[in-house]
């Protein structure tokens, strides 16, 4: 998320708002095990958005299936 100019304060604040939600996930990554936060939208976060899904409008909100 960083790397695609969101800052810490926005991914924060987006939390806090309940827009999204964080899980702390340990993985492996170059031989070693290191620990990611996975950040993911939440239904409150999805409703502003309306029709747009994965950078892309989608007509009437929908998602294509």
């Amino acid at each position: 998320m960083l790397a695609n100019g969101f800052s810490v304060e926005m991914l924060v604040e987006l939390i806090r708002t309940g827009l999204a939600s964080a899980q702390a996930e340990r993985t492996m990554a170059g031989g070693k095990q290191i620990e990611v936060a996975r950040v993911r939208i939440t239904e409150a976060g999805r409703r502003p958005l309306g029709g747009i899904a994965g950078g892309r409008l989608i007509p009437g909100g929908e998602e294509s299936t």
